[in-house]
């Protein structure tokens, strides 16, 4: 399917890959692309990097979608049939907001959110933010204001942990040491057993009362809870396998990149997941090196007062570099071809001279990601 069709059919866009390959650049484009073609897009991402918001015409991202302003597309010289906003998770925001939503009643939930131990939890604890990226999405595909939602997946270092995310969140929190606490504070009505007791008062000269105290009433809060906390990571989860959700692959040609691009694609089979698309950055073209060095000493005699001879061996020098980095990405391309299935949407963004800084270098890196293949390669 060609990544044009992607995007026309699906309503999410997630963005997979590993740091440094531009994954948060491709997901901007995409977005862009999309809503010059008509649509109210939304780009979600993680990446607080302030390069970001500044493409989009933005001081910065907030956790509430801004939408991209008329007089930017005018600056870059694009006209915008849709709409276009961009946020950055809240990773603590969202996580609160989920906390208000499954509490009993307003009580309890200003209790857990005050507890420093909870606290810690929606800032820290491994794998809260890709549940609440997760969670996050999950919200907004609801709100029905968006056609489409391009998410950029957490920088971490495995680029798939967000899959996981709901199941390492829910099982953390429902821990064995966690149910001893809330079955401890909730036998005897209330009363702690001699042998509980022995070990709170053990623990507390480490921790000290408060530390157990504070562990006590976070445990016995969530756990009142628990059950919708639960339904909800698991609709989290089951939302990422709808039929309106793509995935797209982002590497560049690099050996490493190449090897974790593989190793994504893998991974998402085991979880039922098939890779809509491959997006291939920074892709270096060969150039041609010149051959008639007659012509060349002519053409530079007439506007270099030099020596002709050392510029020459500079330029075959640099063109032969451009070519060996040329050929070097192609045998990276080819691997990633050869491994993966025909029916794989694929597409090139080429090495660029500068880095990406507006919209007018982010359209056109959306031009590429909808573009035919090159000649020789295959087809989407």
């Amino acid at each position: 399917m060609p990544l044009s069709d992607i995007l026309e059919s699906h309503r999410v866009i997630v963005c997979v890959g590993s740091g440094g390959v531009g994954k948060t650049t491709t997901s901007a484009a995409i977005a862009l692309r999309a809503a010059v073609g008509g649509k109210r897009v939304l780009c979600l991402t993680i990446d607080p990097a302030k390069r970001l918001a500044n493409s989009l015409g933005l001081d910065a991202l907030g956790h509430e979608p801004q939408r991209i302003g008329a007089e930017v597309f005018d600056a870059a010289g694009l006209e915008c049939e849709g709409q276009l906003s961009a946020m950055m998770l809240d990773m603590k925001h969202t996580f609160d907001a989920l906390v208000e939503r499954h509490a009993s009643d307003p009580q309890r939930a200003r209790r857990i959110l005050d507890n420093r131990i909870y606290q810690y939890v929606s800032t820290s604890l491994a794998g809260t933010q890709e549940y609440m990226a997760m969670e996050k999405l999950y919200q907004l595909r609801r709100d029905g204001d968006w056609d489409l939602i391009v998410l950029d997946t957490p920088p971490t270092s495995n680029a798939l942990d967000f899959l996981d995310a709901p199941r390492k969140l829910v099982s953390a929190i429902d821990s064995p040491v966690m149910r001893w606490f809330v079955q401890t504070v909730e036998g005897s009505a209330g009363l702690i057993g001699k042998g509980a007791g022995l070990v709170l008062k053990g623990l507390s000269r480490f921790t000290g009362t408060e530390f157990l105290q504070l562990i006590n009433e976070f445990v016995t809060e969530i756990n009142s809870m628990f059950g919708g906390f639960q339904q909800r990571a698991q609709a989290v989860y089951d939302d990422l396998q709808s039929d309106d959700v793509a995935f797209l692959v982002v590497t560049s040609p690099a050996p490493a990149a190449v090897a974790e691009a593989l190793y994504f694609h893998d991974k998402l089979g085991d979880y039922g997941i098939e890779p809509h698309g491959l997006l291939v950055n920074r892709v270096h073209a060969p150039v041609a090196e010149e051959t008639d060095l007659s012509a060349l000493r002519k053409a530079i005699a007439a506007h270099y007062t030099g020596d002709a001879e050392v510029l020459i061996e500079r330029m075959r020098a640099a063109a032969a570099e451009q070519n060996g980095r040329a050929r070097g990405d192609r045998a990276g391309i080819e691997k990633l071809q050869q491994r993966l299935p025909e029916k794989v949407g694929y597409a090139e963004i080429p090495a660029m001279e500068t880095d990406v800084h507006d919209l007018a270098a982010l359209a056109r890196v959306g031009d590429h990601l909808t573009a035919e293949p090159p000649p020789g390669l295959r087809a989407p």
